[in-house]
């Protein structure tokens, strides 16, 4: 996402129609795909010599996705502990990990695994805290590493870090120890050139960085070397395989590839290197990276996807109603296995006039949401101290705990789920209209989804709100926490205070039962409600309505 509604980490050429058909490109080469001009022509232009592509016909859009991920590839079941609970985004080092593991396990809170994306270290930046690129443990950060890995494991949770395909000069930070990977690959020759046979050195806020040339096979078998023994090495069950999407046009490649055809091939190998370093330590089947830039064939190479650096905003182009389209639509395309930071990640708090910051009502709502998708997993953004977090207060700590149990009472059904994925390429995160494809109304609807088959969902996506209008399809579906039933092809305004969300199971199913039985061992099902007056919460609506409509 970059504050359009077009824009994307994992620009597919693909689609598919409620009228049967899907046609995909195999070319890497830039295509621009209009179906807009003529409302009863597609037309498709590609950047290169020679379209390849296919038209696929099903009796179902199900059945495209089938056949479409024949060539594109399926995606394998997450392994059981991540699927148990939550993974917690954390930063700060070891004490601060321990003091928040406790407060955790006071609140019953299943966790799958602590996210600890700073391992190598945190530089400012003009944006806000970002780490260092240098993919070695900084122990100042993390003293007693070791311990803590074994510390949180002995608890059934696991340690999960980050690494990108970039590399940063430590040299001009006097304050950095250890080892500059940065110059072990330049002397190497193991970076991206620019026409003057440079490393290409490529901004990212106020630093720039050297981008590995994964055409090198050299190169290749170097970082992941370093992803064997200084990630996996050092405990980590799973990390952020972040970036991909970022190879200059004007490169230089090892190989002689043309940079416009192979730039998005570059996130499918970068995938690949990872998915081989796990395969070469013979943890396949157990440790997980997810991967946010992506093309055709990721779902075959990459295990788990998220949908990138959303703004801490509600906005349909950059932010929450984003990401719901972007779990959606990724579907469509093999990508079964997609999640999203919970609350977005990118604020801005250095400009006079606009103002973002992460809200705790919309941080709560995001919560809700993402406990019906494939991951639930937080992360504290590029300013942590300027927006609110799950553990800002009693009030989010306890949303934050009540979902994640809510997300492991769902378990059973993921787990099955993901077997669907791996045999026929189906999300888990649907649209309406997969199931109902016959319904004009379920075909349009932006914001709702269904989890499988059996679970319904109808998100707040405006701040304020305390109710929404469901579009209920086909049949009649309970509500979770009432056990009201709902009539099918109404639409139906519904209660959806802070803590019950509208989520549905359909009538008489077996996996809705069971949802229920598990949330009521947990004792989540009580009704939660905000624990903020009603006006507060409307000011902070025509606030943040007013930020959007600057932003």
């Amino acid at each position: 996402m970059s504050g359009k509604f077009d824009s994307s980490y994992g620009p597919v050429p693909h689609y598919i129609t409620n009228q049967g058909h899907s046609v995909f490109l195999e070319n890497y080469e830039i295509s621009v795909f209009d179906l807009k001009t003529d409302p009863n022509l597609v037309t498709i232009k590609l950047f290169g010599p020679n379209l390849k592509g296919r038209i696929l016909h099903g009796d179902s859009p199900l059945d495209l996705i089938t056949s479409y991920t024949e060539y594109a590839g399926r995606m394998a079941a997450l392994p059981d502990w991540l699927n148990s609970g939550a993974v917690v985004g954390m930063q700060g080092g070891t004490e601060r990990v321990r003091t928040m593991m406790h407060k955790l396990h006071a609140l019953g809170t299943p966790i799958a695994a602590f996210w600890l994306q700073d391992w190598v270290g945190k530089r400012k930046s003009l944006f806000g805290s970002q780490l260092w690129w240098n993919w070695v443990l900084n122990k100042v950060q993390y003293p007693q590493w070791s311990n803590l890995v074994k510390d949180l494991e002995s608890k059934g949770t696991r340690v999960m870090t980050y690494i990108n395909p970039f590399l940063v000069n430590i040299n001009k930070d006097p304050n950095y120890e250890g080892e500059n990977l940065y110059e072990t690959a330049k002397q190497a020759g193991y970076l991206v050139r620019n026409q003057q046979g440079k490393p290409y050195l490529i901004p990212n806020t106020d630093f720039s960085a050297g981008l590995l040339d994964l055409t090198n096979p050299e190169a290749r078998d170097w970082i992941k070397g370093i992803i064997k023994k200084n990630v996996i090495g050092a405990g980590a069950s799973g990390w952020m395989a972040d970036f991909g999407e970022a190879l200059p046009f004007d490169a230089v490649l090892a190989s002689g590839e043309s940079p416009e055809t192979y730039h998005n091939k570059y996130p499918e190998e970068w995938a690949k290197i990872n998915k081989e370093a796990i395969e070469e330590a013979n943890r396949t089947g157990d440790i997980v990276f997810f991967s946010r830039s992506a093309f055709s064939k990721s779902p075959g190479i990459t295990p788990l996807f998220w949908q990138g650096d959303q703004m801490t905003l509600w906005d349909q182009n950059d932010g929450l109603k984003s990401a719901v389209t972007g779990l959606l639509s990724g579907g469509l395309s093999g990508f079964s296995l997609n999640h999203n930071d919970i609350g977005g990640y990118t604020s801005c708090d250095k400009l006079r006039i606009i103002r973002i910051r992460r809200s705790r009502e919309l941080l709560m709502r995001w919560m809700e949401m993402n406990a019906f998708t494939a991951v639930f997993r937080t992360h504290e953004g590029i300013q942590p101290e300027k927006n609110a977090q799950f553990y800002t207060d009693d009030g989010t700590l306890e949303q934050f705990s009540r979902f994640a149990k809510v997300y492991a009472a769902l378990s059973f059904y993921r787990e099955a789920l993901m077997q669907e994925a791996a045999e026929f390429g189906h999300p888990l995160v649907r649209h309406p209209f997969l199931h109902y494809p016959k319904d004009p109304v379920a075909s349009d609807l932006k914001y709702q989804w269904m989890l499988g088959s059996e679970i319904l969902v109808a998100p707040v996506t405006k701040p304020g709100e305390v109710q929404v209008n469901a579009y209920i399809p086909g049949g009649s579906w309970i509500h979770v926490w009432t056990e009201k039933e709902y009539q099918g092809g109404e639409w139906h305004l519904v209660d959806a205070p802070i803590g019950s969300p509208a989520v549905f199971y359909r009538k008489g199913s077996a996996v809705g039962e069971t949802f229920r039985t598990n949330l009521q061992s947990m004792d989540v099902t009580t009704h939660v409600s905000s624990s903020e007056p009603k006006v507060a919460s409307q000011l902070r609506a025509a606030i943040e309505a007013s930020v959007q409509y600057l932003f």
